[in-house]
């Protein structure tokens, strides 16, 4: 027997296994929508060899912890033959969306990523709209920031009115907007004003009044209760031990500042006994393995490209210091800093990192904060975090982090977010006129 269907949550987002701190927020929110109400839960993503032709740097498979149940996760094919490139894939996309946008159950649509989800949303809703049937949706888009940055900043460099108007109108055109962080939305507004000053546009007044901010949700549960003997177990299958290695896990690009990481490293006196664990995939990872072969202290410098989600927080709450230096750059600019969140809950020695982006506003003022592309002062910063703290101190930095990470409980947000969208909770969508409570 079928079951009914009574509230679904559709996000649309790339999803795991893609090395993305969104990638996880989506997850995140999926597994709380089970707790609040949503019977039916849909996260609609590209096929993983899509994903994986992209360069996208991803998790291997086997280390993905699995989905509740009621969690689905769909990857529609492309639709057409090859001579139409990547929009087959968008047109499976937006196909599928149509589907459940038309089946009469009540639903929230939130996409993550403007482009191209939220223009598939906005396709998927104009299509649906156009067949007569019933469309009882709520639309959400989140603007991670590289949605912004990539595209619409991008075309405004380059001249490009429609590309950059497209990405901005299929924005305001859903029922609810919303940023990942303070920065994030200034970089939205910012871009909208240029290209209003460009071309006569009213983007950014709009931006300011209509977007709000929802900050990525987090699973706080998996960091807090950690077992010091699976912690010991993990230590013990890499050759590491407590305190005695420098951490750095997120994703192997530039923009990540790892090359300075590597510099401070090697110079750093109080870590000639440590190790600096460099954890994660992506683009640049031949370039930093250079940059490590070229230092002295190459044979005390480990990449690992295989860690998973369970061994994750282990290796974050063992770590003498943990290391994101972030740096400002065209293709790249960290937006929020979900992974230095995540190392804060989970315990360890201090955060290490830079006021870029909306770093700040991830970490407050419980990290140690570095200038940008500056190896000399990750040096003397490793020199103070790794060598010069005693168990005191490592508590007192500890404590601060935790308190200050749990504002992003996943729980907390997606209430927060929800509550943010009509004043009320739990939400209650508005379509077709009818009122439905979620």
């Amino acid at each position: 027997m079928t079951h009914e269907i009574n509230r679904r949550l559709v996000i649309v987002v790339r999803a795991d296994p893609v090395i993305c701190g969104h990638s996880g927020e989506a997850r995140n929110l999926a597994e709380v929508a089970l707790t609040r109400g949503f019977d039916d839960v849909r996260i609609v993503t590209w096929p993983l060899d899509r994903l994986e032709e992209s360069g996208l740097p991803l998790k291997p498979l086997d280390t993905v912890l699995p989905y509740s149940p009621g969690i689905t996760v769909e990857r529609p094919g492309p639709v057409g033959g090859y001579k139409i490139p990547d929009g087959r894939f968008l047109a499976g996309m937006v196909g599928r969306l149509v589907e459940l946008f038309t089946d009469g159950v009540p639903t929230v649509c939130l996409s993550l990523y403007l482009h191209p989800h939220t223009t598939a949303v906005s396709q998927a809703m104009r299509i649906a709209r156009s067949t007569g049937l019933p469309v009882n949706v709520t639309t959400i888009a989140e603007a991670v920031g590289s949605d912004i940055t990539d595209v619409v900043r991008s075309a405004v460099d380059h001249g490009e009115f429609g590309a950059a108007a497209a990405v901005l109108s299929d924005y305001l055109g859903q029922d609810h907007c919303v940023a990942v962080s303070k920065y994030t939305k200034r970089v939205i507004v910012e871009s909208a004003a240029e290209l209003d000053a460009m071309y006569g546009t009213s983007f950014a007044a709009q931006c300011e009044e209509r977007v709000g901010i929802s900050y990525p949700a987090i699973d706080t549960s998996s960091y807090l209760t950690l077992d010091p003997s699976e912690t010991d177990r993990y230590l013990a299958g890499r050759g590491l031990e407590r305190g005695k290695y420098v951490l750095y896990l997120s994703r192997l690009q530039k923009a990540k500042g790892v090359d300075d990481l590597i510099r401070g490293f090697a110079a750093s006196e109080a870590c000639r006994t440590q190790q600096l664990v460099i954890a994660g995939r992506g683009p640049d990872l031949d370039y930093f393995r250079k940059v490590a072969d070229r230092t002295e202290a190459a044979s005390r410098i480990h990449f690992l490209e295989d860690v998973g989600d369970e061994e994750k927080p282990h290796l974050m709450s063992a770590c003498s210091s943990y290391v994101l230096p972030s740096k400002p750059a065209p293709e790249f600019t960290e937006t929020f800093g979900i992974a230095l969140v995540e190392k804060m809950l989970a315990g360890g020695g201090p955060v290490i990192t830079c006021d870029t982006g909306g770093i700040l506003e991830a970490v407050g003022d419980t990290a140690v904060v570095v200038p940008s592309g500056d190896a000399n002062a990750i040096t003397v910063a490793l020199n103070a975090c790794a060598g010069g703290l005693d168990d005191a101190d490592r508590e007192w930095w500890e404590g601060r982090a935790r308190e200050y990470g749990m504002q992003f409980d996943r729980a907390r947000v997606f209430d927060n977010l929800f509550t943010n969208l009509t004043g009320e909770v739990p939400l209650q969508l508005i379509a077709n006129g009818r009122r439905v409570r979620v």
